[in-house]
């Protein structure tokens, strides 16, 4: 009798546990081939697929359909296709689907918590309201000799090096880069972690970055499965050794500031004048902006009335640390496969060239934050860049309160989505679907000439996300991009190398888009 009992509890167990599987079908919707516990998961887990590859496995298993059912473990998913129900759920029925899935419980990790990544409601649209105008282009502007400083030194390094070709992984010199442009244009911490790769900042950015770490992969999944648990355990995403490192450097630099009456152009003076209630939007459409790629604020953001939370210095280290979170490993990758593109298209990398030199010669040598902003070329290169190898593979939005898709298509009934419903944006498959871009997997930067940009859908172009949840530090990013390629190939081109795995494969180990043997290219000095 206890035997049949056990059985009976099993078989109980694993229907209830298998109906989570089924939930897209009951609801009419075409889904994917869930493993028991693990969903739609397992081939990542059991490193079958990449996660970019694996994004674009499901978005083509249905080519006739404008979304598709996952799962996420136990958690559905729905896979958004159509650019313009995109646009309706991020955007004109944005308040439906204001949040994104908790990354890390603010029990579990409460600096992080505090971050606008992780902030939901009213917190966040206060907090994105009030960061808004630190991140205008008369912003980006204002730091612009600090980054240019940064960048110069940068290069520097390299020009003072022998050989006539240097042999260089370039994500591993980015991300010393990056790490020098945040930590000296966000937390006012000057560091060249080139001369000096064991400095305290870079070895603290190494430890929150470290996405292939065990530690990350396990608190990363444990939030994934198990929120709750890890916010009652207080298992935060990164080590306390790390989140005290860079509070103790903002708390630092404040109150030296405060005392001493120091300001300086960087996002810390930004941010102690929010403190202060003295920041505001200003120079809108008189400062040249950073490129097509920029994202456009939205209302909410702009909405001053929204602003009006007390900031705090904890507010402050929170979003520094997410600046530092996001900027560190994004834009090292995005320059590593800028430069790769660079290095295999050499017809583009010549283009790039000849307008360097045109406007070095205007500009006396001495780059300019207007010189560089009308640099067309350029922005088209790094635009198709971004394009081919977006910022992130898909982004998530929660649904706040019920939702009902609406039928467009003949095989379609309406579809309702329920308050905590997760909806999933594949960047990087929409992004090279033929659908939209021709011939996807070649580079070709006059995708984004002034005449084709007019004719794209920007639904389909969505590497710095979509909607008010987009990226606050697109204007940020692309700056720094464009400033180092400024610098790199005013003395350099972009070479193959014998280590250069052309095509690039991605590494099935990675949560990221990595490539499988690295970004190994050669410097070769111009002429």
């Amino acid at each position: 009798m206890f035997w049949i009992l056990v059985g009976l509890a099993l078989i109980t167990l694993y229907w209830a546990l298998s109906r989570h599987h089924s939930h897209w079908k009951r609801k009419g919707v075409v889904q994917g081939n869930p493993l028991f516990l693990l969903g739609n998961s397992w081939p990542m887990l059991l490193r079958k697929y990449s996660p970019p590859e694996m994004t674009e496995i499901f978005y083509k298993a249905s080519p006739n359909t404008r979304y598709f059912g996952l799962y996420d473990f136990l958690t559905p998913s729905l896979l958004l296709r159509d650019p313009n129900l995109i646009k309706q759920i991020t955007v004109k029925d944005f308040d439906h689907f204001v949040d994104r899935r908790p990354f890390v419980s603010e029990k579990a990790d409460p600096l992080f918590g505090k971050s606008l990544f992780s902030l939901k409601g009213a917190k966040w649209r206060e907090m994105r309201s009030s960061l808004s105008p630190a991140f205008t282009s008369s912003k980006m502007k204002y730091m612009f000799s600090l980054m240019s400083q940064t960048a110069e030194e940068f290069i520097n390094h390299f020009l003072n090096q022998k050989e006539q070709v240097i042999t260089v992984e370039m994500k591993e010199i980015t991300t010393k880069f990056a790490n020098d442009i945040i930590a000296n244009i966000v937390f006012g911490y000057e560091c060249n972690s080139l001369k000096d790769p064991n400095n305290e900042f870079y070895v603290m950015g190494a430890d929150l970055t470290n996405f292939r770490s065990l530690r990350f992969m396990l608190v990363f999944v444990g939030n994934v499965i198990a929120p709750k648990l890890l916010g009652w355990l207080k298992i935060p995403l990164f080590p306390r050794k790390v989140s005290n490192f860079f509070t103790r450097v903002v708390n630092e630099n404040i109150e030296s500031r405060e005392k001493h009456g120091i300001v300086r152009p960087d996002m810390i003076n930004l941010l102690l004048k929010l403190k202060n209630n003295n920041l505001k939007h200003d120079d809108v459409g008189t400062v040249p902006d950073t490129g097509f790629a920029s994202v456009e604020e939205s209302e909410i953001s702009k909405n001053e009335k929204l602003g009006l939370r007390k900031i705090t210095n904890e507010d402050i280290a929170a979003q520094a640390l997410l600046f530092f979170f996001a900027g560190y490993d994004s834009v090292s990758t995005l320059i590593s496969y800028m430069a790769y593109e660079l290095a295999v298209n050499p017809n583009v990398q010549t283009k790039l060239l000849e307008e360097i030199d045109e406007t070095m010669e205007k500009c006396d040598g001495k780059i300019t934050y207007e010189a560089l902003m009308n640099m067309k070329y350029m922005d088209m290169v790094v635009s198709e860049a971004l394009r081919k190898w977006p910022n992130a593979i898909a982004t998530e939005r929660i649904c706040t309160k019920p939702y009902i898709i609406e039928p467009k298509l003949p095989n379609e009934k309406p579809l309702r989505l329920e308050i905590n419903d997760v909806v999933v944006i594949p960047m990087y498959a929409i992004q090279r679907d033929p659908q939209y871009y021709s011939e996807p997997e070649r580079f070709i930067p006059d995708r984004f000439s002034d005449e084709n940009k007019a004719k794209m859908n920007p639904y389909t172009f969505m590497s710095f996300g979509t909607g008010p949840r987009s990226c606050i530090g697109s204007r940020f990013a692309l700056l720094e991009t464009k400033l180092l390629f400024y610098y790199f190939l005013t003395n350099f081109e972009f070479t193959p190398i014998e280590k250069t795995q052309i095509p690039i494969k991605f590494n099935r180990k990675s949560l990221n888009m990595s490539p499988e043997k690295g970004f190994w290219l050669g410097l070769k000095r111009r002429a």
